[in-house]
């Protein structure tokens, strides 16, 4: 197997222990959520930006070792 494929498997593995811990960490402080009636909206703007930087840094990594 390539180098490249190891770090897809160690990417794949990353990605699957966070879906593990997901359900435990619920809404983070900062998500915003709106209730008005029957109506609920939430927007989770933290959890994007923390989603944002851990898939930037794997795609970081993959970058990184794909070089080699």
């Amino acid at each position: 197997m390539g180098d490249f494929g190891k770090v897809l498997m160690i990417a794949g593995a990353i990605i699957f222990l966070i879906g593990l811990c997901w359900p435990l960490i619920g809404r983070l402080p900062g998500d915003l959520i709106f209730k008005k009636g029957n109506v609920t909206f939430v927007f989770p703007i933290v959890t994007c930006i923390l989603v944002s930087l851990v898939l930037s840094l794997i795609m970081y990594l993959i970058n990184l070792f794909h070089r080699m």
